[in-house]
């Protein structure tokens, strides 16, 4: 990873992203961070008038920009939620999925922190949103999913581990953007031709053997996994629970006061609407606190545009 990270937040003006720029300053503050904040200019219906403005369609638009400009300066003037960084500004034009993951990509942002917009984050087929687009759209880059208000920082971060190259990806990005927050490492189990043991008859003492091996390894792999990524072994708790994996992560966000959710893409589709795992979107959809989706980097060169 860079030495220094860059985060880049969007907004569209609104309260729910005014929460997202804020967390940016917080977690920008705790990192060491670059930061920028970015307001796309949708004009496309703009592009319907045309024809009725004529010459003055160039002026219509450079009001609209100066606007936005100063609209985003305004946001940003109140330096009490800076946390002492400050932060690059920019305003450009164009469809907001498409200007973020753009600017993402010319700045080579290692971070991106956007508005979840309230309950209805993403419905089945995650069509409509800035923030769900973006989702599919950034194959690359991990997406942080803003909920709630950053009133401090993240303090306990629950994180999902199923042990692929996105699992250490995780615990090396949170430890820069949140240093003092107590991890919690999951790792859900179900172990392999669990029915089928039993419809075979093989009696219920060999299988639940089967799965107190099963968890021992785990619970193994997930202090192996820590020790590797450099995390102390005060500053992490583990927990393999059996069961659904979104229904045992969203238990133990509740039980463990998480405030901020790490979770992989993990979707086995590389179709634009398939591209998050069932698990992901079901985290998404129901968790209370912020979500951070890292993308799996050996999906990464794969996926659509």
């Amino acid at each position: 990873m860079k030495p220094t990270l860059h985060i880049l937040a969007a907004t569209d003006l609104s309260q729910p992203a005014r929460h997202a720029v804020n967390r940016g300053f917080q977690l920008a503050a705790a990192s060491g961070a670059h930061y920028t904040v970015l307001h796309a200019l949708h004009l496309g219906p703009l592009h319907a008038l045309r024809g009725l403005l004529g010459d003055r369609s160039a002026q219509v638009v450079r009001r609209l920009e100066a606007e936005a400009r100063e609209a985003l300066a305004g946001q940003l003037a109140d330096s009490s939620h800076h946390h002492g960084v400050a932060a690059s500004q920019q305003v450009q034009g164009g469809p907001p999925a498409d200007v973020i993951s753009a600017s993402a990509d010319a700045a080579d942002a290692d971070l991106l922190v956007v508005g979840a917009r309230g309950e209805a984050l993403l419905r089945h087929a995650l069509l409509g949103s800035t923030a769900s687009r973006l989702l599919r759209k950034s194959a690359a880059r991990p997406v942080l999913m803003v909920k709630q208000p950053p009133h401090q920082p993240y303090r306990r971060v629950l994180i999902p581990v199923d042990f692929s190259p996105a699992s250490t990806r995780a615990l090396h990005l949170v430890q820069r953007l949140a240093p003092g927050a107590h991890l919690i490492l999951l790792h859900v189990f179900h172990v392999p031709f669990e029915g089928r043991l039993s419809y075979a008859g093989v009696d219920e003492a060999a299988i639940h053997a089967y799965r107190r091996k099963w968890r021992g390894d785990a619970l193994q792999h997930l202090h192996t996994l820590a020790a590797s990524a450099g995390v102390a072994p005060g500053a992490y708790s583990v927990l393999v629970p059996h069961g659904d994996p979104a229904q045992q992560i969203i238990t133990h966000e509740q039980e463990h006061s998480a405030d901020l959710i790490l979770i992989g893409k993990h979707g086995t589709e590389l179709t634009e609407e398939l591209l998050l795992g069932s698990v992901t979107r079901r985290v998404l959809n129901e968790s209370a606190c912020d979500v951070l989706v890292i993308p799996d980097p050996r999906r990464a060169e794969l996926a659509p545009t």
